[in-house]
């Protein structure tokens, strides 16, 4: 059996990763991944992996109109950036009237558990109101307010308590259990 030397070692090794290099893990990812959509630069594009989202969906419910509603503290007003969001919602769920929704409201825990759920509730309410005023059937819609038992975070800074201060909207295929 012939001595193996360095030299022929190091020409072995040269062969195999020359080899391995010619397999193109590009040409295999493009046969088991569809190509990504073009970029336009513009603000709307959508997120990578969310290129597909259906019209009418709630994905783009999500992502196209939001649903989130936020409030100021102790308040269940709505301000014009919350009428904003609402106005798109209503636009939305007028087009698309298979779906129910859930209006859930939210607090921070600057007062009393009571206290607080009484205003989630309040602020549920208000956005039912705002939306059958757009013109979206009072009897897809429902609200419950939670008060502050399911925070977004607990946290003491202001600009974090905001997040815990809103009504989610969450489409529904039909009524649950819980008011």
């Amino acid at each position: 059996m012939p001595i193996v030397t360095g030299l022929t070692k190091s020409l072995l090794a040269a062969a195999m990763l020359m080899t391995l290099a010619a397999c193109n893990t590009t040409e295999m990812a493009a046969v088991e991944e569809p190509a990504a959509a073009p970029m336009t630069g513009k603000t709307d594009d959508p997120a990578p992996g969310f290129e597909t989202v259906s019209v009418g969906t709630e994905e783009d419910f999500i992502l196209n109109v939001g649903r989130r509603t936020y409030f100021t503290q102790d308040s269940s007003a709505l301000d014009s950036v919350a009428k904003a969001t609402l106005d798109k919602q209503a636009t939305w769920l007028n087009s698309n009237p298979r779906w129910l929704v859930k209006l859930q409201g939210f607090s921070d825990d600057s007062g009393s558990a009571s206290k607080m759920e009484a205003l989630s509730q309040k602020r549920a309410d208000a956005v039912m109101a705002y939306l059958v005023s757009k013109g979206v059937d009072p009897n897809r819609l429902w609200a419950k307010g939670y008060g502050n038992d399911r925070e977004v975070r607990d946290c003491t800074e202001r600009s974090c308590k905001v997040q815990n201060r809103r009504v989610v909207t969450n489409l529904r295929t039909e009524r649950d259990d819980e008011s």
